[in-house]
């Protein structure tokens, strides 16, 4: 496949997951952090949130990078 197809159907995916991935965390996030919740809490819940979304991504970040074979 052509690069250059590979990386827009990627970026696609991308945009895609990120928004859907955000809006799941939205929803996550009052029901986990209850009022009362300590704000250091709160601060590793939306660290974790914030850099987890790249781990599923890998694999499509990596094919998106492969070249292609002869």
């Amino acid at each position: 496949m052509n690069p250059r197809i590979k990386k827009l159907i990627g970026t696609f995916v991308m945009v895609f997951f990120v928004g859907f991935y955000a809006l799941v965390i939205a929803a996550i996030a009052p029901r986990l952090l209850v009022p009362g919740t300590s704000r250091w809490v709160e601060l590793v819940f939306y660290v974790v949130a914030g850099l987890a979304w790249a781990i599923p991504l890998m694999p499509l970040i990596r094919w998106m990078e492969k070249k292609p074979s002869a």
